[in-house]
């Protein structure tokens, strides 16, 4: 089992920058694919990006992908979301989730392991 404790999540304007982290315990991190997802409200938990288990493949989803960046560091147990140009629809609830099944790892239905998320508004 993994625990999963997301940080870095704030209030920023338009156009501005974060960094999400996701700290892990417990097992052992690097046999984990790991990915983010976010929603807001009124709608559904949406597929954002996926880090497989060495970092050396990622997959984003098109609403996200040239704008924001996964990685991680499993030397740190750590999951990385970098957040760019950030827009006003990027508001959500960011969660940070593990798996150990073998799937497409695009689907919140996937994955084993989930935080408690962190909060990111984007003002305009």
């Amino acid at each position: 089992q993994v625990q999963l404790v997301e940080s870095g999540g704030g209030l920023v304007q338009a156009g501005g920058s974060l960094r999400l982290s996701c700290a892990a315990s417990g097992r052992a991190f690097s046999t984990y694919y790991m990915g983010w997802f976010r929603q807001a409200p009124g709608k559904e938990r949406d597929f954002v990006a996926s880090v497989s288990w060495s970092g050396s493949s990622t997959y984003y989803s098109d609403s996200v992908k040239g704008r924001f960046t996964i990685s991680r560091d499993n030397g740190k147990n750590t999951v990385y979301l970098q957040i760019n140009s950030l827009k006003p629809e990027d508001t959500a609830v960011y969660y940070c989730a593990a798996t150990y099944s073998v799937g497409t790892y695009h689907s919140s239905n996937e994955y084993n392991y989930w935080g408690q998320g962190t909060q990111v508004t984007v003002s305009s």
